[in-house]
């Protein structure tokens, strides 16, 4: 539409057309034809709002989109916005994304989220929720599973590729991307969900806001504020977050939608006396749309009465709207080239499946790999015993339109490809209650009545000993729902008959293959001091358990590395690479061993650390060049290394660049990422990376509140993980 049409049609709308616009809801809401009710009928709504309801998110069948579009525009000029909770995939589900930021591979990953972009089109969204750009450094918070992990610097990185894979140039193969939760939102206090959220503004600026800011510099088309304070006081209706920094700093002139009953909560909060108070600080703060409340179609209208400033807040999140319409060309084609058969087109067709695989294969980590337990050869008999043996609800928490049961488990892939004996046995139960499902135990708990007893795992054990296998496949993990939204957990680790199972089956001495499932880093001690090899297999997507078979037998050479750190214990929560430096540091202290920062009863170091990763092979690293000894302003310094590969088979390394402000104004870290590559390199067959580095690689935000580079030395370390590295120097001048 021009934007003289827009306008004008803006100039038309009534004032309750306008408040209506800001109302997004749930399909649901078209049921009842005149009076729209929400959950415990406690959203009073009238027709008039529904006949100018602005978006609607989560319906998922394009012809279920098409009549209510079809009906609403018999009674509006204006569209509805469709939104979809799509994370990870609609039909063919990626691994979820603290998996898939273990490929550290952006490029594969933007061809991944390409697909679901596609997918997820055909099923008439306009947009969908999606990424997930929080960053956080408890694993205790359930929601990791939908992050990159720890890092800001990698979080950006795949920002960036993700947001441009979703839009690409909105064809009707494209999404508008909805980034959340702005922001903070992976740092609750005590990694409790939706707990508040106490960082340092310069805390906040340099780990939590960069993947935000990337995103927005990418184009991203709508923000989803988080449920937490900043700063005390509430995303919803926090001015300093959405004005100023989202909006003046940034220039973001998109669309801000809350979470789901975000406003209503500030009443909850206590910053808001009653929902009047509630829907004055959220328009003001610029919050557009309000999802699943009736508290902007309820109150605004008594505000703007009150005092008329509020109008002109009400307008501005109109024509945003509008605006964001407009340019999907919703008012020229409401479904956007989307037609009853686009679904089966391009809907879980081979062609994704392959990219899904392509991306498991990558996503998936060998955490350990004692005496080259893998791969397995195809003439082993294997017993393949553990809870997730039979187990085809492989996606996560938030793929919640895809149908697991057309997945494989490990148990069909093994029978169906692999050329040898396999005897398989569950050996004990997922989980030992389903307290942790709270209202969804009716849709996933167990049954009761068939829980494995320790008399059945014995005997299953025994059945496995009598049929003397050759190794032992053991898949176990976390049920799915143990993490993910409303997933926090105190204790991070396997439940107790899993463990158990696992010690029991150490004793029959044949090597151990473990399979670990889950939606966040777990406490592997135990796990590892009784495994041969360990598989992290996270939630690996609908494709997931043929890369497990893939990477099992040796056709898939493993070549993922973590981008969160496993703890060595809860206590040490939060452990992450990037800390800061300390005046009584561990190594190269003044003072005794007794008087530095240290645990006495644990190791400071994570059990895994961020960017580990085995393979197959092994790679060796060497001749560590740096272009000059200084650089100033405007002026790039070259990094250079010789990776080898000095293994039997061919495979690929995540190459990683850390530097460290040696002396600042204020506190730097030991190290921080900022850069990688990832290299696929024949057996002896070598490469030269190269890395490219400025001033704007080393600002920081510094003790005036503005960020810059200061003069003085830096360190670079290049290895293959955080911890296993060669170092060199430079120096920063201005001058």
């Amino acid at each position: 539409m021009d934007k003289k049409d827009l306008q004008k049609l803006f100039e038309e709308m009534t004032e309750q057309e306008k408040i209506s616009q800001l109302l997004q809801m749930d399909g649901t809401v078209f049921k009842n034809k005149s009076i729209i009710t929400g959950p415990e009928s406690k959203i009073k709504l009238t027709e008039e709002n529904i006949n100018n309801i602005g978006s609607i998110y989560n319906v998922f069948n394009f012809e279920e989109i098409k009549n209510i579009q079809e009906q609403h525009l018999k009674n509006s000029k204006i569209p509805i916005l469709f939104c979809s909770d799509i994370i990870h995939g609609f039909q063919t589900v990626l691994p979820i994304p603290l998996a898939y930021s273990s490929s550290w591979n952006t490029e594969l990953i933007a061809k991944g989220m390409s697909m679901v972009a596609k997918e997820s089109a055909a099923t008439g969204a306009h947009v969908v929720f999606s990424p997930v750009l929080d960053v956080s450094r408890d694993p205790r918070w359930g929601r990791v599973m939908e992050t990159r992990g720890e890092d800001a610097y990698l979080t950006s990185e795949f920002a960036k590729a993700e947001i441009e894979a979703l839009q690409g140039d909105f064809s009707n193969e494209n999404v508008g991307a909805c980034i959340k939760h702005f922001a903070g939102y992976g740092a609750p206090t005590g990694g409790r969900e939706y707990n508040t959220v106490d960082v340092t503004e310069r805390t906040f600026r340099e780990v939590y806001l960069p993947g935000y800011k990337a995103a927005i510099d990418a184009g991203s088309v709508m923000v989803m504020t988080s449920f937490n304070t900043i700063d005390g006081i509430p995303a919803s209706a926090n001015e300093w977050l959405l004005k100023d920094v989202l909006r003046n700093e940034w220039g973001f002139d998109g669309v801000v939608v809350s979470d789901y009953a975000a406003i209503s909560e500030l009443i909850y909060h206590g910053i808001a006396e009653n929902e009047l108070e509630a829907a004055k600080l959220a328009i003001t703060a610029s919050v557009d749309l309000d999802m699943k409340t009736d508290i902007y179609v309820n109150n605004l209208a008594e505000a703007i009465k009150k005092d008329p400033i509020y109008s002109e807040y009400v307008d501005k999140a109109v024509f945003r709207i509008l605006n964001l319409k407009n340019f999907l060309g919703l008012f020229e084609d409401p479904y956007r080239g989307i037609t009853a058969d686009s679904a089966s087109k391009v809907i879980a067709t081979n062609e994704n499946k392959k990219i899904a695989k392509k991306v498991a294969d990558e996503s998936i980590v060998l955490l350990k790999n004692k005496n080259g337990t893998l791969p397995i050869k195809m003439n082993k008999k294997i017993g393949l015993i553990g809870p997730y043996a039979d187990e085809k609800v492989l996606n996560g928490m938030w793929a919640m339109m895809a149908n697991s049961s057309q997945n494989e488990s490990l148990k069909s892939i093994f029978e169906s490809n692999y050329d040898g004996t396999i005897i398989t046995e569950k050996g004990c139960n997922l989980t030992e209650n389903n307290e942790f499902m709270g209202e969804f135990v009716h849709l996933f708990g167990q049954n009761t009545d068939t829980l494995m007893t320790d008399e059945q795992t014995d005997k299953a054990v025994e059945n496995i000993k009598n049929e003397n296998v050759d190794v032992l496949i053991i898949p176990i993990g976390e049920h799915f729902l143990q993490s993910g939204e409303a997933a926090s957990r105190t204790q991070i680790r396997l439940e107790n008959q899993q463990i158990s199972l696992l010690k029991k089956l150490s004793s029959l001495g044949k090597p151990i293959v473990t399979v670990v499932f889950s939606g966040r880093p777990l406490i592997m001690n135990e796990v590892a001091a009784y495994s041969d090899a360990i598989l992290q297999a996270w939630f690996p997507g609908s494709e997931g358990v043929k890369s497990i078979y893939d990477i099992i037998i040796g056709a898939v050479n493993p070549s993922a590395k973590l981008t969160m750190s496993f703890p060595q214990n809860e206590g040490q929560i939060p452990v992450f690479y990037n800390e800061f430096k300390t005046g009584r540091p561990l190594e190269n202290s003044n003072h005794s061993d007794k008087f530095v920062s240290k645990y006495i009863d644990c190791s400071n170091k994570a059990f895994y650390s961020f960017g580990y990763g085995l393979s197959y092979t092994k790679f060796e690293y060497s001749n560590l060049q740096l272009s000059d000894k200084v650089i100033t302003p405007g002026k790039t310094l070259n990094i250079s290394i010789d990776v080898k590969n000095i293994g039997a088979v061919k495979g690929k390394e995540v190459v990683q660049l850390y530097i460290q402000d040696v002396i600042g104004s204020i506190v730097r870290p030991i190290k921080e990422l900022k850069g990688f590559k990832k290299i696929e390199l024949e057996p002896n067959e070598q490469k030269r990376v190269l890395f490219e580095i400025n001033d704007k690689d080393l600002t920081f935000y510094n003790k005036e509140n503005c960020w810059k580079v200061e003069n003085g030395d830096f360190k670079v370390f290049v290895g293959t993980n955080s911890e296993e590295t060669l170092s060199g120097e430079f120096m920063f001048r201005d001058c």
